[in-house]
């Protein structure tokens, strides 16, 4: 059965992208066929981090919202071209600024993308789907995290994310999510990791899967590619495999 996972934060800027496709790659080493969507279609962006640039992205998930096109035609084989024992499947949103700006003036019919992730997992044969979220909270933001197995919720070490955090938290209670699970990022060198994830966990009452220090070569990567495989015996890639196992266990 194939898993579907959030990946969340209540604001922009905290890593949530990058964290969603070094996931996704450590998955696919492990031999899992993966699909990544990104719902954040007010501001796209993780096609980059899989090597694609916004103005030759052929198809993206606004085809399959506004034009008709079948959830499959949009998704692209971003397997990178070293090979993986798996596969990774992008459903990349437009940068196209009417597609955009259509958006934040329409919407769109958010059921429609719900039940597109399920033909997804089928059409695929997916293992698991990681749905990049749009920050906040709003109607598709709900019905992912409704359909979701697993929520993984990124946030960093600074007041504005902890009260954030506190009210997704919340929200994931109430809607009754089956598994939850936080991830601190970019954790100051400073910092304790341990009592970093005591705090949170005190304050949350919910599992840390993670504290991911702050990383010299992660910010000189530049999102210029997926840091796992980059660096594949760095002590960051080790936590990303270790959220990953948490998640599949």
């Amino acid at each position: 059965m194939a898993i579907i996972i959030s990946i969340h934060s209540f604001r922009g800027g905290t890593g949530k992208s990058n964290t969603t496709a070094n996931l996704a790659a450590v998955m696919a080493l492990q031999g899992r066929r993966v699909g990544v969507i990104d719902t954040d279609i007010q501001s796209p962006g993780i096609h980059i981090l899989f090597g694609l640039q916004g103005d030759n992205l052929a198809t993206s998930l606004n085809d399959y919202l506004w034009h008709g096109r079948e959830i499959r035609d949009v998704a692209q084989d971003v397997t990178p071209a070293q090979g993986l024992p798996g596969k990774i499947f992008l459903i990349p949103s437009s940068t196209k600024p009417g597609e955009i700006t259509r958006v934040l003036r329409e919407g769109y019919d958010a059921q429609r993308m719900t039940h597109g992730f399920r033909q997804l997992i089928t059409e695929l044969n997916l293992d698991a789907l990681i749905i990049d979220t749009h920050p906040g909270l709003n109607e598709e933001t709900l019905l992912s995290l409704v359909i979701s197995h697993a929520l993984i919720i990124v946030m960093r070490p600074d007041q504005q994310d902890y009260e954030g955090t506190g009210i997704t938290v919340q929200v994931a209670k109430e809607l009754q999510v089956p598994r939850m699970m936080l991830v601190v990022n970019n954790t100051p060198q400073t910092l304790d990791p341990k009592m970093v994830q005591a705090k949170v966990e005190q304050t949350y009452g919910c599992p840390v899967a993670a504290v991911l220090p702050h990383s010299d070569e992660m910010m000189t990567l530049a999102s210029s590619g997926i840091f796992a495989l980059h660096y594949p015996d760095h002590p960051l890639t080790a936590l990303y495999r270790q959220i990953a196992d948490k998640i599949v266990a």
